[in-house]
């Protein structure tokens, strides 16, 4: 029988450990919440160039270079 994780556990939303990664995704998952730590803008430098990740009142996010 599986125990429940802990429950201050991180989580990604197919509920395994934030941290374990399937075969099938390779790819990092972040959250939104922790990633613009209460915030509405995020700058991302790429290279020379910067960009823009906004989250609107909708609740949408919006990249601009």
């Amino acid at each position: 029988m599986r125990s429940p994780p802990a429950p201050d556990a991180p989580k990604t939303p197919d509920q395994k450990p934030a941290g374990r990664l399937s075969r099938q995704s390779a790819a990092p998952s972040l959250n939104s919440d922790v990633l613009f730590s209460g915030g509405n803008e995020v700058v991302i430098r790429h290279g020379p160039d910067v960009y823009r990740l906004r989250l609107t009142r909708q609740n949408r996010l919006i990249l601009t270079k």
